[in-house]
C-alpha cells in the first residue's frame, strides 16, 4: 500500500468530493495502468506527500523516464512560486495517486493556478499547453483534487504573484553608482525583513516596522511607505525569495519605481560590514544632488 502522508494530502483528501463518472479513457487508464513507486529523479512529485503512481499517468505518458523528463520541465515554472497549489496540480496529473479509482484536479484547481501560472509563463513566450486546457477537468462537484490554499479571494491574504522581471542582490560595486541608482529611481529605503515561515509552498515575508529608514520617499508619503512596501512582499514572492537568499533575516537597502497602486523594487543590495561602498553611498546620500535637482 502506499505510504500516505503530509499535511497537504489530509486536506486534499478531506476536499474530495462527490463521486463522479470517470470518462472512457480514464476507465481504460485504470484498467491499464499500474502503481508505481515514485522515482528520487522525478524532483516535481518525490516526497510530495505519497509514494506511489499510477503509470501511465493522466497525461498519457506511458513510462517513467518520460514521465520524469517532461515533469522536469516545470520545474523552473515552481522556481516562480506563481501559486501554492501548482505542484499539487501537476503531480496530481504526473503523478497521480494509487486509490481505488483515478481521481483529476478539480477545474476550478486548474483555473486557479492556470490565473496565477499562465502569465509567467507567458513572460517566457509559452503559452499554457492545451494538455491542460482546464474544461478537460471534472466540476467541483464530482469527485476531484480541490485547492488546498486559502482562497485567492480571501480578504485574510493576497494571492502571491510572481513578476516577469527577475530581482536579485545586487553587488555594490561603487559608492557612486549607488547614488546614480538611488536618484534613477522613485523610493529608497533601508529595511529588515523577516521571514514568517519555512513549511509552506510559499514563504511570507514581513517587514520590521521597527527597522525602516526613508532615504527618498520620492512620490509616496514617508507614512505609507511601510505598508506599501509590505504589499510588495505579499505580491512579489519571487522577488523576496531571491533577495532573501534562503535566510531568517535580513537588513536591505532597496529601490524603485511606484506604479499606481504599487510599488516595484529595481535594486536590492544587502546591508553587510564587507559592503562598504554601500555604507559610504548611504552616508553621503543625505548631502547628496541628484542631476535634476543640481539643475
Amino acid at each position: 500500500p502506499s505510504r500516505l502522508g503530509g499535511p497537504w494530502l489530509l486536506g486534499l483528501l478531506a476536499r474530495l468530493l462527490l463521486w463522479g463518472s470517470p470518462g472512457a479513457w480514464a476507465s481504460y487508464l485504470r484498467r491499464s495502468s499500474s502503481c508505481m513507486p515514485i522515482p528520487h529523479r522525478m524532483a516535481l512529485c518525490y516526497d510530495i506527500g505519497y509514494s506511489e503512481m499510477r503509470i501511465p499517468n493522466l497525461l498519457e505518458h506511458e513510462t517513467m523516464t518520460e514521465v520524469i523528463q517532461q515533469s522536469s520541465s516545470w520545474l523552473p515554472l515552481l522556481a516562480r512560486e506563481c501559486h501554492p497549489d501548482a505542484r499539487i496540480f501537476l503531480c496530481s496529473l504526473f503523478a497521480p495517486i494509487c486509490l481505488d479509482r483515478l481521481i483529476y484536479p478539480c477545474r476550478s484547481l486548474c483555473e486557479a493556478v492556470k490565473r496565477s501560472c499562465a502569465p509567467v509563463m507567458a513572460c517566457y513566450g509559452y503559452p499554457w499547453p492545451e494538455i491542460l486546457n482546464c474544461n478537460k477537468f471534472p466540476a467541483d462537484h464530482e469527485l476531484c483534487i480541490a485547492a488546498v490554499s486559502m482562497d485567492e479571494n480571501s480578504s485574510s491574504r493576497r494571492m502571491p504573484r510572481a513578476s516577469c522581471k527577475d530581482c536579485e542582490l545586487e553587488e555594490a560595486s561603487t559608492a557612486r553608482e549607488i547614488l546614480e541608482s538611488l536618484c534613477a529611481n522613485d523610493f529608497a529605503v533601508k529595511i529588515r525583513i523577516l521571514r514568517k515561515n519555512t513549511t509552506t509552498t510559499i514563504s511570507d515575508f514581513d517587514l520590521d516596522p521597527s527597522k525602516v529608514e526613508v532615504l527618498k520617499h520620492g512620490p509616496l508619503l514617508r507614512t505609507e511607505i511601510p505598508a506599501r512596501l509590505q504589499q510588495w512582499l505579499d505580491i512579489d514572492a519571487t522577488c523576496a525569495h531571491n533577495i532573501m537568499r534562503g535566510t531568517q533575516a535580513g537588513v536591505f537597502v532597496v529601490s524603485g519605481e511606484v506604479q499606481s497602486d504599487k510599488v516595484v523594487v529595481n535594486k536590492a543590495y544587502a546591508w553587510q560590514k564587507r559592503n562598504r561602498n554601500l555604507h559610504q553611498a548611504v552616508r553621503r546620500w543625505k548631502h547628496h544632488r541628484c542631476p535634476e535637482q543640481a539643475g
